[in-house]
Parts: structure tokens; C-alpha cells; sequence
């Protein structure tokens, strides 16, 4: 069985257009469908009670974030593959059973994403490496976007990547991510310590440095409306990121970088938070 896990936050019509779509694909594949909800005042519960009530819907009274509510949703459900969605994505029909069998008949894969196509019908470029000291450098001085084809300064982005091709890669987008159960409990879920941003880092990390892979399956292509929640809240988001991505530092690179390294970049890391923080409250002419 899949086990499809959403999280929301205050995007009731994405939400009900991502049940539509995953009702669709109840005809090739046995589904169970856990709706863990933020504390939303858009009517989402109302709306999930009212019109999917064969969902599991859990309803906190307070927002517990991402990573918890993923956690929550994880632990209701009992597929053999957790299919991790955001609210913002629609998914064809047969997508999930595809992913699924992409798993069944490739052992040595801990996950498997789609490609996802943004609402313009662009492939969105949703993978990316995993953010070391030299990527995160060149992100934050802007040196990936001065050389965006650069292999080396824009590593982050992967901008060899061709999305055609099914492969392996280091960290796709949680946005629409298929994993199974057996990985997600010897890691133990989401990390809490990062509850809105690069929770799905620390998990694909921690799944790299276990030995397991995650693909991109292109053949599978998904809708994603980039963000309905977060545009919500840029401002404490732009601080979040930063703070998020100090975390993951401390997590997996305290003791292992040089302090002449790790120190300056993290220093760097927060000024950039703070500068983006000061853009998101400046008024817009």
C-alpha cells in the first residue's frame, strides 16, 4: 500500500485540487491518505471533512511546522511507501503507482521524485546538491547566479542535471517525494530542529550517508504551484532559511570543518538572512 502524507497550512483550494488528483489515482493503486493540518483559518478542515472524508485528517490547534507535521502523518499511516506531498502539487494518474513500482524493482533506492512542471509548463530545476561549504559561499556571494553554467561555482544547482533522465540524485524537493517506510524508521523521520526549511535536506543527507540512493524519475511529471504556503509569510520566512541552514551547519559540519571556515560562514550565512530579512519589510514602490 501508499500512504500519501500531506501537511497544510492555509491553502485550502491547492489542498482540495491535490486530493482531487490523488482520488484519481485510487484506480491503479491501494491508497490510504493522512491530512495532517496547521491549524488553518481558511476553512481547509471544513472543506477536507466535507468533501474527502475517507481521508485521516488530523487537525492541530497550533502550527507545529513542516517537519512535526510530516512526522504526525508518517506515524498514522501504514503503507510499505510514503508518498511525502505538499498541498501545492497535482499529480496524473497513474504517478504513484508509477513511483511505487520505480521502488519495488529498485532495491538499492530509498526514494523516488518526479519531475515537476510549474504552472508556466517550465520544468522547475527542484534538485539540487547538497549545500557544502563551497556551494553555500558561491550561493550567498552570488557567484552561482554570476556563472550559472559554471560546474564548480554553481554546483549547487546541478545545471548539468538533465531532467529527462532518470537517475540518481543527491536532493530532490520534498515537494512530491516517495520513500519507503523501512528508511524513514531507521533514520527516525524528519529532524524537529528545522521545522520549516532543509528538513528535506537533513533527511536526504542522512540517507546519502547511510549508502541509500534517491532518483529523479522524469518519466512521472507533476504539477507544483511553487509555495502557496511560505509567500504567506516572506518576512519570518527570509529569517527562517537562515536560521534553518545554520542548524543544518551545526548538525553536520560543526568539529568537521577548520573553526577559520566554519565560523566566518556561518557569520555570513545569518548577515544574509538579516539583509533578506530587511528587503522582505522594505516598502515596496
Amino acid at each position: 500500500m501508499i500512504s500519501v502524507c500531506i501537511v497544510n497550512w492555509n491553502t485550502r483550494d491547492h489542498l482540495l485540487a491535490c486530493l482531487a488528483s490523488v482520488a484519481e489515482s485510487r484506480a491503479s493503486a491501494p491508497l490510504e491518505v493522512v491530512v495532517v493540518d496547521n491549524a488553518s483559518t481558511d476553512g481547509s478542515v471544513e472543506a477536507v471533512r466535507r468533501d474527502h472524508p475517507d481521508v485521516k485528517l488530523i487537525a492541530n490547534g497550533e502550527n507545529r511546522g513542516y517537519a512535526a507535521g510530516n512526522n504526525q502523518a508518517i506515524a498514522a499511516s501504514t503503507g510499505e511507501f510514503v508518498a511525502l506531498l505538499n498541498p501545492d502539487v497535482v499529480l496524473p494518474p497513474d504517478g504513484l503507482e508509477a513511483m511505487a513500482e520505480f521502488l519495488r524493482t529498485h532495491p538499492e533506492a530509498a526514494g523516488v521524485a518526479p519531475k515537476l512542471i510549474l504552472p508556466d509548463g517550465s520544468v522547475q530545476r527542484s534538485v539540487r546538491d547538497f549545500p557544502g561549504p563551497l556551494e553555500v559561499f558561491c550561493e550567498l556571494t552570488r557567484l552561482s547566479r554570476v556563472f550559472p553554467r559554471s560546474r564548480r561555482l554553481a554546483r549547487y544547482w546541478l545545471p548539468d542535471l538533465d531532467y529527462d533522465t532518470p537517475q540518481p540524485v543527491p536532493q530532490p524537493m520534498a515537494s512530491c517525494l516517495m520513500l519507503r517506510r523501512s528508511d524513514l524508521e531507521r533514520l527516525g523521520g524528519f529532524d524537529e530542529a528545522f521545522p520549516i526549511f532543509f528538513n528535506d535536506v537533513d533527511l536526504s543527507y542522512r540517507l546519502h550517508l547511510a549508502g541509500r540512493l534517491t532518483y529523479l524519475l522524469s518519466s512521472v511529471c507533476v504539477r507544483h504551484f511553487h509555495g502557496a504556503s511560505t509567500r504567506q509569510v516572506r518576512r519570518e520566512m527570509a529569517w527562517e532559511s537562515a536560521r534553518s541552514l545554520c542548524a543544518y551547519y551545526r548538525k553536520h559540519y560543526h568539529g568537521r570543518l577548520s573553526p577559520l571556515i566554519y565560523y566566518p560562514l556561518v557569520s555570513l550565512i545569518r548577515l544574509a538572512g538579516i539583509v533578506r530579512w530587511l528587503a522582505s519589510v522594505s516598502p515596496r514602490r
